[in-house]
């Protein structure tokens, strides 16, 4: 399954109130880390079935990315039960992206 492209207007029903971790990266197209990242945020949403992964361009959603404190992209936010408990800032590898949301 691809990473589902969250906005304000479904940010809660996809991320808040999701029935297992979602891992939310904010990016933007022009960021370069952030296409590095890309392709492994991809594989986690098309391979691990534990975890949901959720897109959020910040370009797009600068209302959302300023909720959340997003100064720097990439960065990924991990919410479990509604509650944001982990965070990362910059390129990190799939092993590390899927032990933020242990």
């Amino acid at each position: 399954m691809a990473a589902v492209v969250v906005t304000s207007a479904n940010f809660e029903a996809e991320v808040l109130k999701a029935d297992k971790p979602v891992i939310v990266d904010f990016w933007a197209s022009w960021c370069g880390p952030c296409k590095m990242l890309s392709p492994v945020i991809e594989d986690i949403a098309d391979t691990e079935d534990s975890v949901k992964v959720a897109s959020v361009n910040v370009d797009d959603e600068m209302g959302l990315a300023s909720q959340y404190g997003i100064s720097s992209i990439p960065t990924l936010l991990v919410f479990k039960g509604g509650q944001l408990v982990n965070q990362s800032v910059g390129v990190i590898g799939r092993d590390e992206i899927l032990a933020l949301a242990k």
